[in-house]
């Protein structure tokens, strides 16, 4: 059986903290440890800041849009957004790139997202927007979804 929830919110960056709270509350019936808990928190802040950020320009007056599948003790999670898209993925992939480094960003959000993460694909084009589809495996999942 599957679990599916999907919401979508302002991007504002207050927000973030609410999606963090939200995909942890659904997942938490899989009983993940804290270790994958905080992992996945953590992937959630990042793919929300950067569509809030590097697709919407921080302009409150968009929506992102977060999908979550439970599935036999994995985690489908999409953050995707309708914004301005990424020119170059693979680019943007590389540890250290930023679209901004006036506002002094670090550049490790997709390098995050991949390392706590099994599987991580981004989909992007240009003023279409970006979709970042990832998938985790939790180790000792307790859950009856088959």
């Amino acid at each position: 059986m599957r679990n599916e929830m999907s919401f979508s919110f302002s991007s504002i960056s207050e927000n973030e903290a609410f999606a963090r709270v939200a995909v942890a509350s659904f997942i938490t019936q899989l009983d993940p440890t804290m270790e994958e808990l905080t992992e996945i928190k953590t992937v959630v802040s990042e793919a929300v800041t950067n569509a809030i950020i590097h697709g919407y320009g921080s302009e409150p007056h968009h929506k992102v849009y977060i999908d979550c599948v439970l599935y036999d003790g994995e985690i489908e999670l999409t953050i995707r957004d309708k914004g301005q898209g990424i020119l170059n993925v693979d680019e943007a992939r590389e540890p250290l790139f930023t679209s901004k480094p006036e506002m002094e960003r670090s550049g490790m959000g997709f390098t995050i997202i991949e390392n706590f993460m099994d599987t991580v694909e981004v989909i992007s084009a240009p003023e279409k927007g970006t979709s970042v589809y990832m998938k985790k495996q939790l180790s000792k999942s307790k859950t009856v979804y088959n």
